[in-house]
């Protein structure tokens, strides 16, 4: 999934996408069907790209793709209306090794209000495009070739003399 240029702004609705930047800030441009424009000053608003958006689990830090991509094969996603036992057994589900201390009804809700924006979206079905070269490696020889290392001996370089500045008189 490409979450490239998504955006959440604290104290904002919904999610963003960053179309330019510039001095002060972001101008950003909503998700949802009226495509409201917002220029986000950078001294003032807080900024989250999804792609680097993390939920506290019990060993490491679980990535909002990785639930999103378990969200996305799961049968049933519930309504974010839904009590906080239904968001809790369905987070159990898709994010089985979460901090349940740490992650709140309040963080599930919004995390499955984001799910529900962008599921429709071509993006959301992309590869992530940091990704995919990692993935595409290069085609390894079924042999290897042998590379014997020569034993060469290497000269310490010699520090280089300082040029004297010449005086004119």
């Amino acid at each position: 999934m490409n979450l490239q240029g998504i955006v959440a702004v604290s104290g904002k609705p919904g999610l963003w996408r960053a179309l330019a930047q510039n001095k002060t800030g972001y101008i950003l441009e909503s998700l949802d069907a009226q495509r409201t424009k917002l220029i986000a000053n950078l001294s003032t608003a807080k900024l989250a790209a999804l792609h680097e958006i993390t939920i506290f689990g019990l060993d490491d830090d679980i990535k909002l793709t990785d639930v999103f991509e378990r969200m996305k094969a799961s049968s049933s996603v519930p309504d974010t209306k839904a009590d906080g036992k239904k968001l809790r057994e369905f987070f159990r589900e898709v994010s089985p090794d979460h901090d349940e201390e740490k992650v709140y009804a309040s963080d599930m809700k919004k995390i499955i209000s984001w799910y529900q924006i962008l599921k429709d979206m071509p993006l959301f079905n992309e590869t992530d495009p940091a990704v995919a070269p990692a993935e595409e490696a290069a085609p390894v020889a079924e042999e290897p070739a042998k590379v014997e290392a020569a034993e060469t001996e290497v000269a310490p370089a010699k520090p280089k003399a300082k040029k004297a500045a010449a005086k004119k008189a």
